[in-house]
This record gives structure tokens, sequence and C-alpha cells, in this order.
């Protein structure tokens, strides 16, 4: 017949004052992970918490932009760095819900030690203190991913991709992130205007905000970007076909990723962003890049890009004047009736007339209204109709506005406006470097198994947290194949 273990009081005593010790101070989890002898022996006997050190352990805690701990209300306050690895071990486990993390929480309190929650002493367990005194309730956790600032996550990003490419870099692997992808992901906000079995009486009106959500906006999820014919107007439904919408419209928000691919190895994501679903994709380009760059250290030469990113500056971006090789991949998207090759250029950059003459910079101005960035374009025109041209010109062609002094066209004055009409999109080339853009379609496909599509949120600031914190835990699960097949040192 067996009886309760025998507690050993001297044992628990010092587990007791170690608790009050360590409450103040504890390494981080890097230090932990470098030195895992320290780690007491309940604590290290844990195979979940030994997993989670492994998982987590790779980045510099030491350097994670804390809150001031030091507050005056008489309150333990809680580091963000432990509520933010507290919700990876959430993620990684699959759990939706706050509550249960918490009893995860409390039925492992080696977790509690490790992650760097402030401790509540106690002398009656064999760990020193009270694992249900220790956590926040579950109510705080909820609040605090709503109130940590975004750029303290950003950082573990950050640190992911930096632990990923030293492991690269001493395994010899060369040319990571020379080529990147970037694409958006929608999010369906937790409110009742997406439910189709909820009545609404005008779920699109994107006045009406929903009361559910105050920060989701309505957008569309699903729309060709190539221009095509309207379709046919129905029979039976004699709807005109320019009333039909194409697309599906939610409230949400979307989450915009750049992402690299390494063979052999996997992707994984550089950077990321979340804004409301009414922002366009393009404007996710150059916030993206600009993170994706500082983290790689260098400008990747090729990108690849989906038909919503055809725009000049995206083109202008991966040019080099002595690199050919360099350039984004993206389909043409016909806009003001010109098709791919439908302009031509002389060697000095002039767009070509109907008649394939070069045309003259009739004028220059700082276009503010047409795209997300502020530019100069020029205005073009006829060059028979040049001032120091005989005034008895013909045109060879008979243009249509040769009575009104010849045609005109307006169009950037960028090199990449030029680059968008003669890239070779059937090239070998091209089709190699588009052919990337799985790298964001795989990455994407692991957030949507983490539940980054269908939040149960109500708040812009949490959802893009739990982007972020999303991404990084794939980032993680990356850098763990990567060790596991890592040879082993002589």
């Amino acid at each position: 017949m067996t009886g309760s273990p025998i507690v050993n009081p001297f044992a628990t005593l010092r587990n007791w004052l170690q608790a009050r010790r360590s409450s103040q101070k504890r390494p981080d989890l890097h230090t932990l992970w470098l030195r895992p002898e320290t780690l007491p022996p309940w604590v290290a006997d844990s195979p979940p918490v030994r997993r989670t050190l492994d998982l987590l352990g790779l980045l510099h805690w030491e350097r994670f932009p804390e809150r001031d701990l030091q507050r005056n209300w008489g309150q333990t306050t809680v580091p963000y760095a432990a509520f933010a690895a507290a919700y990876l071990v959430k993620l990684n486990e699959g759990w939706v819900f706050m509550s249960k993390l918490r009893e995860y929480l409390v039925e492992h309190p080696g977790f509690i030690w490790l992650l760097g929650f402030p401790l509540a002493p106690s002398a009656t367990t064999r760990w020193g203190f009270d694992a249900e005194a220790s956590l926040p309730t579950q109510r705080h956790l909820t609040r605090m991913l709503k109130t940590i600032p975004n750029a303290a996550l950003q950082f573990l990003l950050g640190e992911s991709v930096a632990a990923i490419l030293a492991e690269l870099a001493a395994l010899h692997v060369t040319g990571v992130g020379d080529c990147i992808s970037l694409d958006t992901k929608h999010i369906l906000a937790w409110v009742k205007e997406n439910n189709p079995k909820a009545y609404v009486s005008d779920r699109f009106d994107k006045t009406q905000q929903p009361p559910g959500d105050p920060d989701c906006k309505l957008g569309c999820k699903r729309r060709h970007n190539q221009r095509t014919a309207p379709p046919p107007t129905p029979l039976h439904n004699p709807l005109p076909a320019d009333t039909v919408a194409v697309g599906e419209y939610y409230w949400g928000y979307g989450s915009g990723v750049v992402a690299t691919k390494v063979p052999a190895w996997g992707e994984f994501a550089l950077s990321e962003l979340t804004q409301p679903f009414d922002e366009a994709d393009v404007s996710y380009f150059f916030p993206l890049m600009a993170q994706a760059e500082a983290r790689l250290g260098f400008r990747p030469r090729c990108g690849a890009f989906d038909a919503a990113f055809d725009a000049f500056y995206v083109y202008q971006h991966f040019y080099r004047e002595h690199d050919p090789g360099a350039f984004a991949a993206v389909p043409f998207v016909e806009k003001g009736g010109y098709k791919a090759h439908g302009r031509h250029f002389s060697p000095e950059g002039l767009p070509l007339c109907a008649a394939g003459l070069p045309m003259p910079v009739l004028f220059t101005y700082t276009d503010r209204t047409v795209t997300i960035i502020e530019h100069e374009r020029g205005k073009y025109g006829c060059p028979l109709r040049d001032q120091k041209s005989s005034s008895d010109a013909v045109c060879p062609v008979n243009h249509k506005n040769w009575a009104k002094r010849g045609c005109t066209t307006t169009m950037p004055t960028s090199i990449g406006a030029r680059i968008r009409y003669q890239l070779d999109r059937h090239s070998d080339a091209y089709r190699e470097v588009y052919r990337q853009r799985t790298a964001t379609e795989r990455v994407n496909s692991q957030a949507v198994a983490l539940g980054i599509e269908r939040p149960h949120l109500r708040n812009g600031q949490a959802i893009a947290n739990l982007n972020t914190l999303i991404y990084t835990l794939i980032d993680l699960r990356c850098l763990q194949r990567i060790r596991q097949r890592q040879p082993a040192a002589d």
C-alpha cells in the first residue's frame, strides 16, 4: 500500500529561499540555453520545459526591449518577455484560448520559473513558489496581448532571422536572401458581419463600423488583378454585367510578409506587417522591404510578386545599372490601354511614338496623387510638332491627333517605368525568379495552420501582435529543422 510522498522540510525551505532570491533576478532564456546545467532539477527533468527551452533559447532574450518593471503602486509587474515567451508556447501547442495556456502553466510550474514570471514564494511546494499566485489572471494575459508594443515582438522576429542567417553561414550556405517574395494574407475579423448566418441589414456598408471590432475595415479578399472582359449578363437574373461585384468582401485585416527560400532547408519570414483590410497590397511594399533589408544587411537582387505590385517603383527598387540579373518578376497589368511591350523606347530612354520616333520631353512635374509615393512625371510630345521642326512636316502614320499638335503621352521619368514594358516575362530567368513566390505561399500556409486567418480577437493591436508572434514561431521551427540536420562537430 503506497502513501503520499515524504516531503523533506529542509529541502522545501531551501527551495523557498531560492525562489525568493530568483523572483528578483533569474537568468534569461538564452543564458539558460547556453548553460543548461544551471537549471534546477525539477525544471531540467521536465521534457516539455526542455523542449521549449530548445525552441526559444536561441534568441537573445537578454536584449529584449523590456518595459520598466519598477513600479510604485506595490503590485508585481509582469515582464513583457515572459508574456511573449508564454504566448509562443501557446501557439506552438496549438491552443486557441488563453485559459488553456494558463491551466497548462499551472500544471507545469517549471514553465513559470523558466519563462521569467514573478514568483510568489511558498513553503508548501517542493519548488518553492505558488504556481497559481505567480501567474496573472486570464483576463490580464489577454489584456497584455493588446498592450505590448509591437516593436518588442518585432525584435523577436528580427532575432529569429539573425539566428537563421548565422546557422546557414556556419553551414557555408551562400546566396541567402538574394531572391525574396512578398505577398499578403487576408484576416477575417471576429464580427457578425462576416457570419453569413447572422442577419445584418447592410453588412457591406463601409460607413457602418462593426461594434464587435472598432479597428477592422471592409476590403476585398479575392479579385482578379488582370483586366478581363466583363462577365455576360445572366439569363435568369438579368442584372447588368457592370453591376456584378467581382470578389469576396469581408471586414478584417491584411498581413503582408516577405519570405525567402533556402534550397534543401525551407522558407522563413524576413519581415511582416499588419494593416486594416482597406489598405492596398502595394502599400506593404516599402515598409516590408525596409525591414527585410535591415535584417539581411543588403538589398536583395530579385523579387517575386503578384500582379497587384505592378508599379514602376517596384521595378525601380530592384534595378542595378551594372547587374542585368537583378530585377523584379511581376506580371503585367494593362493600364491605360497599353499591353506588355506596348511601349517602345529609344536608347536614350525616350518613348517612341506610333511612327517609331523618339518623343521629346515637353515638361516635367511632381505627381502626388497617382501612386502612393511622390514622383516625377514627364509629358512627352510629337517630335514632328516640336518648335525646331519644319512647319510643313507630315506624320508618317497619319496619326488621328496630328491636327491637334500630334500625339502626346505622360509617364513617370523613372527607369522603372521603362523596365515595366521592356521586361522579358517569357525568359527562363523571369520564370525562375517568379517561381520563388512559393516561399510566401508556404509560409502563409503555416500561418493559416497557426490560426492567422480567423483570430478570436477583437482589437487591431492584438491581431498585429499575434501575427508577429506567429511568423516568429514559423522562423523558430525553421531554425530547429536546420539545427537538427546540421552535421555533428568532429
